[in-house]
C-alpha cells in the first residue's frame, strides 16, 4: 500500500476524509490523535530519526512517547539472516542528538558488537531492562562486561550491573 493511500486509510478509520494530494493540510496540522496513529503505523526508529529534533515542540512532545521510545532496534537482518549495524551517519545522529533525549524511557536495546560502545556511551539508560547483542565473540564479552568496572558511561547504576553480570554467568550457554 502507498503511503498516501495507507494514510487516506487511516483517517477515514477516524472518520475524517482528507486528501493529501489536493489539500493544503500538512500531516502537522492534524490532531495529535490522528497524527499518532499514523506515525505509530511506521517503524519508531525511522520516526526518530526523521522527526524528533526538528523545530517543532508539538511533534518532538509526541515522540517522547514510549511507542517510540521503548525499544529500539540499531540492527539490520540482510535476507541471508546476517546481522548489521545500521550506517554511521544514521547511527551519529541517533548517539549525538536523540539518544541523550530519549534515554529515560528506553527499556530495550538490540545492538550490533560493533556499534554498541557506541550506543552504550550515548545516554545513561537509567531504565533499560533488556539488552539483546549480535555478533558478539569473547573479546567484546571479556573487554566490555569484567572486571571490577563495566565500560560504560552507566557503569554506576546497580540495575545495568546486575543485569550485565547476568550476561556473563550465562555467557557460556550462548556460545
Amino acid at each position: 500500500m502507498d503511503t498516501n493511500k495507507e494514510y487516506i486509510c487511516i483517517l477515514n478509520r477516524a472518520f475524517i476524509t482528507v486528501d493529501m494530494r489536493q489539500s493544503n493540510v500538512t500531516l502537522l496540522d492534524l490532531p495529535d490523535e490522528i497524527l499518532l496513529i499514523i506515525l505509530k503505523k511506521l517503524n519508531n526508529m525511522d520516526v526518530l530519526y526523521s522527526l524528533l529534533d526538528i523545530d517543532d515542540r508539538r511533534l518532538d512532545i509526541l515522540l517522547r512517547e514510549e511507542a517510540f521510545t521503548k525499544s529500539l532496534n540499531f540492527i539490520i537482518t540482510t535476507i541471508t539472516d546476517d546481522v548489521l549495524s545500521i550506517d554511521d551517519s544514521t547511527l551519529d545522529r541517533f548517539c549525538i542528538n536523540i539518544l541523550p533525549k530519549i534515554d529515560y524511557n528506553i527499556k530495550s536495546l538490540i545492538l550490533e558488537s560493533g556499534s554498541m560502545e557506541r550506543i552504550l556511551r550515548a545516554a545513561d539508560y537509567p531504565n533499560l531492562t533488556e539488552l539483546k547483542l549480535y555478533n558478539v565473540n569473547d573479546h567484546i564479552v571479556f573487554n566490555h562486561f569484567t572486571g571490577k568496572k563495566l565500560q560504560c558511561k552507566c557503569e554506576n547504576r546497580f540495575k545495568w550491573k546486575r543485569y550485565i553480570q547476568y550476561i556473563i554467568s550465562n555467557y557460556s550457554l550462548f556460545r
